[in-house]
């Protein structure tokens, strides 16, 4: 959507190659995963910067008992060298120079905020952390202290191309990494198949431009298509290639994904015009045969 989004914005006139148009996907696709690498990061640095706290506090030219015993068991914690240990996560900090995007200010802030929390407190009691007590606080760090900070979450805005369009995302790729880290491949963010897939519904939806805002068109009860809302016409376009060109999406997929879509992008009865329109141009193509759904085991 937010390629098409791009491309709406070229005259008619200029023609792009179908390797331009999907190189403007992929550059949007490794943004997201620019930014879900960075949110990564994030919590790891707060929690390695245990030990520069432990540094600053045992140089003070007037020591405590408690500066010269700050616990820094949290740096080297199992989940943080798990997570330095993936081959993906280093190579893509390295060649994309990610830690640029990490606000050491920031990162001291949060590591303040941790060491008074009550989560922290029960952690560095612990004798001996286990695997999830380990993941659990750096998780708590993510969801607690950077999500549940609005200040924060307002720089990501200025500060990280792509957040702000991509914000959904990128939340939904960090609960899958506290799920199941070990499934990540930080210089890959779709399969094969799904990559695929992306290019083929771009270039579908580009390629029958006409058609689609045809169909739709008859649809619209006297409604203008001109005064659509373009996001609202392109996530139309998106949903009429599904069902003409992706036999193995079953329909009821397709029109609940572009309501939902439409409702975060868009305006707020845009939910209920996709719907509208989707259903009823559906129920049409089902009459004339062109519908041609199948299981993806199917050959």
């Amino acid at each position: 959507m937010q390629t098409l989004y791009s491309l709406s914005s070229f005259e008619k006139t200029e023609i792009l190659s179908r390797n331009k148009v999907a190189g403007m996907l992929d550059e949007k696709l490794n943004q997201v995963l620019d930014v879900f690498t960075v949110c990564v990061l994030y919590p790891l640095k707060v929690a390695q910067y245990a030990e520069s706290d432990s540094i600053q506090r045992s140089s003070k030219y007037l020591r405590t008992t408690e500066d010269m015993n700050v616990n820094v068991k949290i740096a080297t914690n199992s989940y943080i060298v798990k997570t330095f240990n993936k081959s993906s996560f280093n190579e893509k900090l390295k060649n994309d120079k990610l830690d640029r995007f990490i606000d050491e200010a920031w990162v001291k802030k949060l590591y303040l905020q941790l060491a008074k929390s009550d989560e922290y407190t029960n952690y560095i009691s612990l004798p001996e952390t286990t695997a999830k007590e380990d993941k659990a606080i750096i998780q708590f760090i993510w969801e607690k202290l950077m999500l549940g900070n609005e200040l924060l979450v307002s720089t990501f805005v200025d500060d990280l191309p792509g957040w702000e369009d991509n914000d959904e995302l990128i939340l939904m790729l960090m609960q899958n990494f506290f799920k199941s880290d070990s499934r990540i491949d930080f210089l890959k963010l779709l399969s094969a198949e799904k990559k695929e897939y992306a290019h083929d519904l771009l270039i579908s939806v580009i390629d029958k431009e006409d058609l689609t805002i045809d169909l739709i068109g008859t649809k619209l009860n006297n409604w203008d298509k001109e005064r659509v809302a373009l996001i609202d016409m392109l996530l139309l376009r998106m949903a009429v290639c599904e069902f003409l060109y992706f036999p193995t999406i079953p329909t009821k997929v397709t029109i609940n994904e572009y309501i939902d879509i439409a409702k975060q992008y868009s305006m707020p009865q845009s939910g209920q015009f996709v719907n509208g329109v989707l259903d009823n141009l559906l129920k049409e193509l089902e009459r004339e045969g062109k519908i041609r759904k199948k299981d993806r085991t199917d050959k």
